[in-house]
């Protein structure tokens, strides 16, 4: 059995609330707007935008699964495959100028661009579950301590 110190609790406790994060904020803005503004809005390039801060809580959640020795493979997979959406969605919104403007919005290119972003989300939803994942190992009583009663 890992590591299940209180300083592992705390990297996976901190490292899953922050990788929910931009998959969360956006539906809560859209729901502020609904109340606000009449309009359910979703800024749906927001995970995007703010995927520092998914990369601060991926990177704990991968420390925290290291020191306790479980879904490493899990985390470490999400968060790599979300990494390099992240630059190949950038990269190709570059290369076919809609980054800069030069292009319009539709046809290929967008298409091409979005589903690079929608795969992006999906591996951060990946990360954010492996974080779930962990902290449902994390806190779950071994079976042989409740058969021994401590």
């Amino acid at each position: 059995m890992g590591n299940r110190s209180i300083f592992t609790k705390i990297l996976a406790i901190a490292g899953t609330v922050l990788a929910w994060l931009p998959l969360v904020a956006p539906l809560l803005f859209g729901f502020v707007a609904l109340f606000t503004r009449g309009r359910f809005m979703v800024d749906y390039l927001m995970p995007a935008e703010i995927f520092p801060v998914a990369l601060a809580g991926g990177l704990l959640l991968l420390w925290a699964a290291s020191r306790m020795r479980y879904r490493r493979v899990l985390i470490a997979a999400g968060l790599g495959s979300a990494i390099l959406l992240i630059l190949g969605t950038q990269a190709l919104a570059v290369v076919t100028g809609l980054a800069s403007g030069e292009t319009e919005p539709g046809g290929w290119q967008w298409a091409l661009v979005l589903t690079g972003l929608v795969l992006f989300t999906l591996a951060l939803i990946v990360v954010a579950l492996g974080g779930i994942l962990l902290l449902r190992d994390l806190f779950r009583k071994r079976v042989i301590e409740v058969i021994n009663g401590s």
